[in-house]
């Protein structure tokens, strides 16, 4: 019997959540995604050190565009040892303003661009505010293709599906953890509601033909994995993707094309703001995780301007 992150990889494509280089290498995935939270973890390790004074010296300066040079450094790094693509998350502060957004990403665009990286092997996170989604169009329609994060609700994941977007990552911990502390109750199986989210998504996309990509996020457990078995695709932390490459127990699919979902939604900004308003779950941990990776970007430009 092979690992369950071999079986999962048959009809899964796993992606790795870190910017830890000897962990991507190690575990093989076929693309990698960073944030803010995970480029303050890299900035920790020494063999990153260079990078963050080679980031600091390409700015000149510029605090904010250190970050995008290191950003984009771990991210030309990650790519030469996986096969697929990147994803690099604009900066959270700019979450609700679309010009600053579109600039921002664009800027990180060039500068893969000059380390000799292609688009195509790129993708830009934006948060899944209404502003980030309607980035995203641009974006697409420019050519520059994108990963809607912090993605908690239905109402975004439609929305996205709207804007032509590549990849949405709906973050199943998270949702897991605030059903918990809000409920009391501890959900298993099919019973989390973080997973019951994603396959609600996956089978909305799949039942209308939406070709957006469905990257399950934030994973707490194991099962909340094997759940999601047949999701387009899933990032996962090394500590996780080691026990699943170390559990050699059978993995059975569990999302497949072709199951019952719900008809066509097409929202207007004051739909998706009301929808957005009613769910308490997708409003509080949107705004907490904008929150929580502003603040990490502040810690990340601390060290850079201490260099």
């Amino acid at each position: 019997m092979t690992s369950k992150l071999e079986q999962l990889k048959q009809f899964t494509t796993v992606v790795c959540d870190t910017g830890d280089l000897e962990a991507i290498s190690r575990l093989r995935p076929v693309d990698a995604t960073t944030n803010p939270s995970l480029l303050l973890k890299a900035a920790a390790i020494p063999e990153y050190a260079d990078l963050l004074r080679r980031a600091v010296s390409h700015a000149k300066g510029d605090v904010g565009l250190a970050g995008d040079h290191f950003a984009v450094s771990v991210g030309a790094g990650i790519l030469k040892v996986i096969p697929g693509r990147i994803s690099t998350e604009v900066d959270a502060r700019l979450s609700f303003d679309e010009d600053a957004l579109w600039a921002k990403a664009n800027q990180l665009i060039a500068l893969y661009d000059q380390a000799g990286i292609g688009r195509d092997r790129v993708l830009i996170k934006l948060a899944s505010t209404w502003e980030g989604i309607r980035t995203a169009e641009r974006l697409e329609k420019a050519g520059i293709q994108t990963n809607l994060t912090l993605l908690f609700s239905f109402a975004q994941a439609a929305a996205c599906a709207d804007a032509g977007v590549f990849l949405i990552s709906p973050f199943v911990g998270r949702i897991y953890d605030w059903y918990r502390k809000n409920t009391g109750l501890d959900y298993t199986g099919a019973e989390d509601p973080g997973v019951q989210s994603v396959t609600r998504i996956y089978n909305y996309y799949k039942a209308n033909g939406i070709k957006t990509v469905v990257m399950g996020a934030s994973f707490r457990t194991l099962s909340q994995i094997e759940q999601l078995a047949g999701c387009d695709r899933l990032t996962i932390s090394p500590e996780l993707l080691q026990k699943l490459d170390g559990d050699q127990g059978p993995l059975a699919r569990k999302l497949t094309p072709g199951a019952d979902g719900e008809a066509r939604l097409q929202l207007t900004e004051a739909q998706f703001r009301w929808a957005s308003n009613e769910d308490a779950m997708a409003t509080e941990k949107l705004a907490e995780g904008i929150r929580q990776f502003a603040r990490d970007q502040e810690k990340l430009e601390a060290v850079l301007s201490a260099l």
